[in-house]
């Protein structure tokens, strides 16, 4: 249709020059076509920038929204061109008092000087994490249990001693990682997490995940794969595999309890805790 009008026009033009201006010209294709070229000494006017035109200095600004090809704003925590650290901030609420804490001692502190959920007035201590701050792998599990609750820190049951020898076999020591759980608190009589609990403390963890920046994650157990995933699925759909979270590679398997309960259960983790051993010596050596 260009082409046809660009043409027409052309035909109209010449039987002008030849016969005057008996001819209608046709109209152009766009307001555009049709405007004059200003002249190069003219000074510029309102029409000369589209007005949906950004400034030429509207990427400096770190606090400007993001958008699409097509206009729509990105997500922060849905953007890949952000480093994870900033997508995984982004998840925690800007109320949230802690989100602009620096270490991972002031987002403790909070924790522990605060009650976000009932449960976290029932526990005897608050388990936040323990391990290596500059951790390159965060393992984390679903809540404490009463062990966890007694001594303030994750994985110190039995659970927690089958843990270390599990790190043990893929040539890891405890003080190597950093542990921690999606709550920090212990449900009464070890019962599975309730939403509004976990909705409570999960951007506590974001924001531990954020200023730990790992290379990589393991979850233990289906609440946590599921938790930091946002999906319901199997264990066994789970595994087995390399999931994304905001840009960090993160792996699932069972809970050292339910290897307890369960020790058909032992080689698959097995298997599981191999490939991510292989994996987090890929990531370690690329820098």
């Amino acid at each position: 249709m260009h082409d046809l009008l660009r043409e027409l026009r052309a035909i109209v033009e010449h039987e002008r020059a030849l016969h005057g201006d008996l001819l209608p010209v046709p109209p152009a294709e766009d307001a555009t076509e049709a405007a004059p070229s200003p002249s190069p000494d003219a000074p510029p006017t309102e029409t000369d920038t589209p007005s949906h035109a950004a400034p030429d200095d509207a990427g400096s600004d770190p606090d400007m929204p993001n958008y699409d090809l097509f206009g729509n704003q990105v997500d922060p925590a849905e953007d890949p061109s952000l480093p994870p650290p900033e997508r995984i901030e982004a998840l925690i609420p800007d109320d949230a008092p802690y989100k602009d804490a620096d270490t991972l001692e002031e987002v403790e502190q909070y924790f522990a000087d605060n009650v976000l959920v009932p449960i976290d007035e029932d526990r005897e201590n608050p388990v936040f994490g323990v391990g290596d701050p500059e951790a390159d792998l965060v393992i984390i599990g679903e809540a404490p249990g009463r062990n966890e609750d007694e001594e303030g820190e994750p994985f110190v049951g039995r659970a927690g001693q089958l843990l270390d020898k599990i790190l043990d076999a893929i040539n890891f020591e405890r003080e190597d990682v950093y542990i921690t759980n999606i709550l920090k608190s212990r449900p009464p009589r070890n019962r599975n997490p309730k939403s509004e609990e976990i909705d409570a403390h999960l951007p506590v963890l974001y924001k531990q995940i954020a200023l730990l920046r790992p290379k990589i994650i393991l979850t233990v157990g289906k609440v946590a794969g599921n938790t930091l995933l946002d999906r319901s699925s199997s264990l066994s759909n789970l595994r087995d595999q390399e999931h994304d979270f905001y840009g960090i590679p993160l792996m699932a398997t069972y809970h050292p309890a339910a290897l307890l309960r369960n020790s058909q259960w032992k080689r698959p983790t097995w298997e599981d805790v191999k490939l991510l051993r292989t994996r987090y010596d890929q990531l370690t050596n690329e820098g």
